[in-house]
């Protein structure tokens, strides 16, 4: 497809995974009303986009993302940021919900709502020097785009709340030794690294990596008995799909298969 030109995003295509850029920099990526508009353009069209089999996003110049902008008018410095919290959680859902693996590239900090985007993301990539943390608490705010909930679910009960209480940032090696972070490498080979790993994801079949996407999430809010019946299932009606007889016949035939989606 023809990516559209954004005012608050970079979007690209290339060999099928798509790239999405947080492109404020001079802002430090901050999330406004816009930018919520056009990454929900963006994610709604990918979903549907059958050639996209993995995204990438990450952010221009020193920072990943610095949260809601909460830029104060000055010609009215009593009025508050306008900053839809139902929105933020609705436009961040959808990119926890993308059929297509998410990957983050972390290249700078990631604070606030950065951080609560990153916890919708599948695998998460970070520069060594990047520094990732939950800064509501410094301003007397609470997370408003699903921190609360998912936090503690990806790092534990004791870090979310050291991270929920202080306001401080943690060097990514923290994040990667609670299981948020799945690789640092040097900022310099951030992107190069999240194109390796998306290109690979793309050879995969794309059915297979939504069913799987699917279950790991559904397993995690049922009950052990639900979780594994309804794995069994889908494993099942997945022996009749094409990608599944691609991949064995290709693994028979010892060479690499070719998947469609269906």
């Amino acid at each position: 497809m023809t990516v559209p030109d954004f005012e608050t995003l970079l979007v690209a295509d290339r060999d099928q995974v798509r790239w999405i850029t947080l492109n404020r920099p001079e802002r430090r990526n901050a999330i406004s009303p816009l930018m919520l508009d056009e990454l929900e353009a963006v994610l709604e069209d990918t979903a549907e986009d059958s050639e996209v089999r993995a995204l990438v996003v990450t952010g221009a110049g020193s920072a990943f993302c610095a949260g809601a902008d909460l830029t104060v008018d000055p010609d009215d410095p009593d009025a508050l940021p306008d900053v839809d919290l139902a929105r933020s959680d609705a436009v961040f859902g959808l990119l926890e919900r993308q059929p297509q693996p998410v990957i983050a590239a972390v290249n700078g900090t990631a604070a606030a709502g950065g951080l609560e985007l990153l916890l919708c993301c599948d695998i998460v990539l970070a520069a060594a020097s990047a520094r990732i943390g939950d800064l509501h608490a410094n301003a007397g705010l609470l997370p408003g785009a699903g921190g609360t909930y998912r936090l503690p679910r990806r790092v534990g009960r004791n870090p979310a709340l050291w991270l929920l209480f202080t306001g401080d940032t943690a060097p990514v090696e923290d994040f990667q030794r609670w299981g948020l972070v799945h690789r640092v490498v040097p900022g310099e080979e951030l992107l190069a690294e999240a194109g390796r790993l998306a290109t690979g994801l793309t050879r995969k079949s794309p059915l297979g990596l939504r069913r799987m996407k699917e279950l790991v999430r559904d397993g995690l809010e049922q009950d052990r008995r639900t979780g594994l019946a309804h794995a069994l299932e889908v494993a099942q009606a997945h022996q009749k799909s094409a990608d599944y007889a691609e991949g064995v016949r290709a693994f028979a035939a010892h060479r690499a298969p070719r998947f469609t989606g269906r």
